[in-house]
């Protein structure tokens, strides 16, 4: 009984020897573990979205007709005239789809751009601290680099020239906001969004679960929080 009470003991006291804390890891570790982490949520999220479906499988993320014209189209939809109102959603779905594999080059350009201050803020920050920092750093580039491929896709719909005229008419009575007033803003935002949304759901799984990061150092990193 003695030997096994001594045993768990030992267990005990190597285990808290090898628990880390933030305070335990250098700036170079630190820096580089969040590194890591950054850009691995950075690809799923390009990966998850940036194919047939991303956006439109994901109830969460699927893109519809925004405000007032949301709601028509749902009205439209249950009268059974829905078919251009389908046909359009999916054009923007597809749109977003094919914008986001550009946004992977600028996530990791920012990564590499973070300072040993950025990663201190970050590791101590809220839980979204890391998205938040993506987004501040890299979202402008991105909606600029979306915006030609979302125009391009939803002009080859139709529809589309209908949207903006009878969007920028809601917007001007106040019906619709004006950054919806045109279907490739309208798209290009929702498209970042989503995009910053499955980021942070990267963010989140790998703060709840360090084991769930690609590389060892951002496990040790994330296991210190």
């Amino acid at each position: 009984m003695r030997r096994f009470t001594a045993l768990i003991a030992g267990l005990a006291l190597s285990a808290n020897a090898l628990a880390l804390s933030l305070a335990d890891l250098t700036q170079s570790d630190a820096n580089a573990g969040l590194r890591d982490a950054l850009s691995q949520g950075a690809q799923v999220a390009v990966q998850q979205l940036g194919r047939p479906g991303g956006f439109s499988d994901d109830p969460a993320l699927r893109i519809g007709l925004p405000g007032n014209l949301g709601k028509v189209a749902g009205t439209m939809k249950r009268m059974g005239m829905g078919a251009q109102v389908e046909q359009l959603e999916a054009s923007m779905n597809r749109a977003a789809e094919a914008a986001v594999p550009e946004a992977e080059a600028l996530l990791l350009d920012a990564v590499r751009q973070m300072t040993l201050a950025d990663a201190k803020s970050i590791l101590s920050g809220p839980p979204d601290a890391a998205t938040t920092y993506l987004s501040r750093t890299s979202r402008e580039q991105i909606r600029t680099r979306f915006l030609p491929i979302v125009k391009q896709a939803t002009d080859q719909v139709g529809l589309a020239q209908q949207y903006n005229t009878f969007a920028g008419r809601a917007a001007s009575f106040g019906a619709l906001d004006a950054k919806s007033a045109n279907i490739e803003g309208y798209v290009t935002e929702q498209a970042l969004d989503g995009l910053f949304e499955v980021i942070a759901r990267q963010e989140a799984t790998i703060r709840e679960n360090p084991a769930a990061a690609a590389t060892g150092l951002a496990k040790k990193v994330f296991g210190a929080l």
